[in-house]
């Protein structure tokens, strides 16, 4: 009978190999799938791949895309290496949002309400993120779970929030805040963009966190802690605040990432503030194996699959679910290929098999 093993020697290259694999096996799938609706599938990787990157708005427009992504991604890294399952940054950007919508328009008067915004957001992202890891503390729940129903929580509130208190007065009853004044939106930084200091933000926090993770005392705690519990408890370690700490910090990013949307490209809240930014976050950070670098590099691509699938709907009258299909198998090969890569395929006897 055949059995999968784990490998004996797995070469350092292959961490940076099945990524690749995983980006080529979703190309070719792609292909096959537009194959499968009657499309060009070279035309429609082109629209996919190419046409977003042809002049400097569609890059600039990718650069927007990226930065929530990023960001999110960044805060579910450190989660992640602690052995923290934080599936809740989808909830916790959305609360950013509203919280940040919420005193954008409250402060509309005040110079400094964009950056109130942005602090409130962070704060809203951290409340979010302190009830999964509070539930777990001091009722042992499960932090996948209660992450993941929050979301939905933090999605429904972002529509009581645009049909009720934050709605626009004077907006016909679309669903929709007041659009925030020029004063209460983050700074353009290239012209003829929409290239704002979010994108920016998101990008320095990268590499402060990757400073932050490799070389101070607080980042080697959290790698022990997910290399083994029981070691960092025996070093001495406050599991508990460090769980606190991690979980809070990668709220606070996500609650940054929402209400940089909102200060940001959207200039309003919206019900469609996210089209599954914190959910796509969690593939950046796979996919760019937890490294600042890496994550940037797969946010760029996550970023360029939301443009041409937007952009696929328009040129091929495909529907805007083709970007989730895509984000979905790129996922499900990352994982087999990361499994193949730690496992062989062995043929062994019964007898074996049995003792084994």
């Amino acid at each position: 009978m055949w059995q999968f093993q784990p490998r004996t020697y797995i070469p350092w290259y292959m961490q940076l190999v099945s990524p690749l694999i995983a980006v080529v096996m979703t190309i070719i799938l792609g292909m096959f799938l537009f194959g499968m609706l009657g499309k060009d599938p070279f035309h429609a990787m082109q629209v996919f791949f190419i046409n977003p990157l042809t002049d400097s708005y569609n890059i600039g427009e990718l650069l927007v895309k990226t930065a929530p992504m990023l960001l999110c991604a960044i805060g579910l890294a450190f989660c992640y290496q602690a052995n923290l399952w934080n599936i809740g940054a989808e909830g916790q950007l959305l609360m950013g949002a509203v919280v940040g919508s919420a005193v954008s328009l409250s402060f509309a008067d005040t110079s400094m309400s964009v950056w109130l915004a942005l602090l409130a957001g962070m704060a809203a992202g951290m409340v979010w993120s302190g009830i999964s890891i509070g539930l777990r503390q001091w009722f042992n729940s499960n932090i996948i779970l209660s992450t993941i129903m929050l979301n939905y929580i933090a999605y429904y509130i972002l529509q009581w929030a645009v049909h009720g208190p934050l709605q626009d007065p004077e907006g016909m009853g679309f669903p929709e805040s007041a659009m925030f004044a020029d004063t209460q939106l983050l700074p353009i930084l290239i012209d003829n963009t929409r290239v704002h200091l979010g994108v920016l933000i998101a990008f320095l926090v990268a590499i402060l966190c990757w400073v932050l993770l490799r070389f101070t005392w607080i980042g080697f705690q959290v790698r022990v802690l997910g290399h083994d519990e029981s070691s960092a408890h025996y070093a001495g370690f406050s599991i508990r605040k460090l769980s606190w700490s991690i979980m809070l910090f990668s709220g606070a990013l996500a609650g940054l990432a929402g209400a940089a949307e909102v200060s940001g490209p959207i200039g309003q809240l919206i019900p469609s503030v996210s089209p599954g930014y914190g959910y796509a976050a969690i593939i950046v950070a796979w996919l760019g194996r937890l490294h600042p670098i890496g994550m940037s590099i797969s946010a760029l691509f996550l970023g360029l699959i939301y443009m041409g699938g937007d952009l696929a709907q328009i040129e091929l009258g495909v529907p805007t679910a083709i970007t989730g299909l895509f984000q979905g198998s790129l996922l499900f090969l990352l994982l087999a290929s990361d499994f193949l890569m730690r496992y062989r395929l062995v043929k062994v006897n019964t007898k074996e098999a049995q003792n084994g």
